[in-house]
């Protein structure tokens, strides 16, 4: 007589979503590390516990999947919630593009896969990126940051971009649930992903509109 009540779904990020995720993991519908984030990877995990366990097929969590999925699962351990990232230590650029050296800049080599945010001269953190595949290339060359958008969803390709900083008409740099759960084994539509949330949630705090991106080999 009541209409199913929706739980989790696109675009949430919380601890319930990784509960989430750890869950599936269990019965082998999730292949990464739990990241909190209700993202393209999650919709498709989720589809696929559905479609095992008789459900309706919709990539969302309604009610009755979760009571099908906590019954078929035990709560997650810390260890199966927060495994150990297999992150690389991400070393700065040693040579930085002269471009980087002066201002403001979001100086990203696709050389050595690093953004290194750099205040005259200074590096002030680093991290890991990835860029678009050959079909949809990162562009090259000096730009500028336009917009930021902290909760950005895209329309064309209908998925979340967390954290957005955009610098060439759609292309952005973000970050990326697909990127923190399966590394290099993707890549974007032609944006800069980032995988370390809370270092892109930290970056995006600190660069403003205006800020030059130099992308470059």
């Amino acid at each position: 007589m009541f209409p199913p009540q929706q739980m989790m779904g696109y675009g949430d990020n919380s601890e319930q979503v990784r509960e989430l995720q750890a869950r599936l993991a269990q019965r082998g519908h999730f292949d990464g590390n739990p990241t909190g984030y209700y993202g393209d990877v999650t919709v498709a995990s989720v589809s696929s516990f559905q479609r095992a366990a008789g459900i309706e097929i919709t990539g969302t969590v309604f009610d009755d999947t979760w009571a099908a999925l906590t019954e078929r699962t035990t709560q997650p351990t810390e260890e199966e919630m927060y495994p150990p990232l297999e992150v690389p230590e991400v070393e700065p650029e040693s040579e930085l593009d002269e471009r980087c050296l002066t201002g403001r800049a979001l100086c990203v080599s696709k050389t050595s896969n690093t953004l290194s945010w750099v205040i005259d001269g200074d590096v002030q953190m680093t991290l890991d990126v990835r860029f678009g595949a050959e079909e949809t290339p990162t562009r090259e060359g000096e730009f500028e940051v336009y917009w930021k958008s902290r909760h950005h969803h895209s329309t064309l390709y209908d998925s979340p971009m967390p954290y957005a900083m955009f610098f060439d008409g759609g292309q952005a740099v973000h970050y990326s649930e697909d990127f923190a759960a399966n590394g290099y084994n993707g890549a974007s539509h032609g944006c800069v992903n980032v995988r370390d949330e809370a270092g892109i949630a930290a970056l995006f705090d600190e660069v403003r509109e205006g800020d030059k991106v130099i992308v470059y080999w």
